[in-house]
């Protein structure tokens, strides 16, 4: 008797509670399910894109490194002119790279400049959109100039010190600062994460205005020694 007592308590306390919060509990229910279906829509609808924008990007490396400069650049348009950072940043970069192999330098740099001012774009493309543009500019450019704009990036354990920094000493240079100018130039030279051409070149510079840049001898003999015993090598082939 008490059970049966219980259970209508039961059924009648359920059946108020359907017709209080009933309806309001499926309307929840229906938006929750409606922005969840936007949601895969909208995720859908970004993935679709990112392909799209990808499968551009792809194809226009493909038509530069078939000598098709010009198709490249034309498949380069829509994403350059395009609403999202990442893919119009690295659209123009490749555009500014177009137009350096084709002689505009000029427009090159100005792809440069607009990439390195836009603050929508990766931190790691503008900083190396501005040792492109300074690059492309360096010949026109004020050695103060060069020097106020990279030397924040010509730093030791910068992703980009071998090629800001070697461009800040080369206006040091121009500047008539050739200790400070040498100085780099030996930093450069002993930086084991800079490219071996790079450190080499710094290094006979650094010698060239009195700086010393080596840091261990017996490594850089044993390394001229490798590398001329590999030119020897090669050069019989190259004759025949």
């Amino acid at each position: 008797m008490l059970r049966e007592v219980d259970d209508a308590v039961r059924q009648d306390q359920y059946s108020q509670f359907a017709q209080r919060f009933g309806i309001p509990l499926i309307i929840l229910l229906v938006l929750a399910l409606a922005a969840f279906a936007g949601w895969l829509y909208w995720q859908n609808r970004q993935e679709a894109a990112m392909e799209q924008r990808s499968e551009a990007l792809i194809g226009a490396l493909d038509q530069v490194e078939a000598g098709n400069l010009d198709t490249g650049a034309e498949l380069l348009d829509p994403l350059a002119s395009g609403d999202a950072a990442g893919p119009q940043s690295a659209a123009r970069m490749l555009q500014a790279g177009i137009a350096l192999e084709q002689g505009r330098a000029g427009d090159a740099a100005q792809l440069f400049a607009a990439v390195g001012a836009d603050a929508e774009a990766p931190a790691a493309l503008r900083n190396l959109a501005t040792i492109r543009e300074v690059a492309t500019r360096f010949d026109s450019l004020p050695p103060q100039q060069v020097i106020e704009r990279l030397e924040s990036l010509a730093v030791p354990g910068n992703p980009f010190f071998g090629s800001a920094a070697e461009l800040v000493a080369m206006a040091h240079l121009e500047a008539g600062n050739t200790q400070r100018a040498g100085n780099l130039f030996a930093e450069i030279a002993k930086a084991e994460d800079v490219p071996d051409s790079l450190r080499s070149r710094a290094r006979q510079i650094a010698g060239q205005l009195g700086v010393d840049a080596i840091v261990d001898v017996e490594a850089l003999l044993e390394q001229q020694g490798a590398g001329a015993a590999a030119a020897a090598q090669q050069a019989p082939q190259a004759a025949q």
